[in-house]
């Protein structure tokens, strides 16, 4: 399997999570400021082809009834300016509840410098990607 990269996109922050080159195991990489402007798409493109990047696992955040609100809609406006940078496939996956499953994570991480320098959204894109593995390893049987 190939390396995969998760996004969890907020209005301020981004963040971003890789899996290992096996496509088992998911890790917080970072977090990048999302600002008006191709940057936040520049420095994407860069980890993409750093870490050889073949494909890209996006949470949606969907409102609790499952509808498409606000954020959502920010979300898919965010990735058609992706698309103009980076050419790879995405998966949109629903993200309910990552950012609680994020912060259980933090508090379980030992290092807190670790924990701090990575932050919370960096730990949901972790939550968004090793879901999506799982689900997909599964879905291999």
């Amino acid at each position: 399997m190939s390396r995969l990269m998760a996004l969890d996109v907020g209005d301020e922050r981004i963040g971003v999570a890789l899996s290992d080159a096996l496509g088992i195991m998911a890790r917080p990489y970072g977090v990048i400021p999302r600002v008006a402007g191709s940057a936040s798409y520049r420095q994407l493109q860069e980890i993409v082809l750093r870490e050889q990047v073949t494909g890209i696992v996006v949470g949606l955040p969907l409102l609790p009834s499952g509808e498409e609100g606000k954020q959502a809609l920010s979300t898919r406006a965010y990735l058609r300016g992706l698309a103009q940078h980076i050419q790879l496939p995405v998966d949109l996956v629903d993200e309910r509840y990552t950012t609680a499953e994020a912060r259980d994570l933090m508090e379980q991480d030992h290092s807190r410098r670790g924990r701090d320098a990575l932050g919370v959204d960096a730990w949901a894109a972790a939550v968004i990607l090793q879901d999506y593995l799982s689900d997909h390893r599964e879905d291999a049987r």
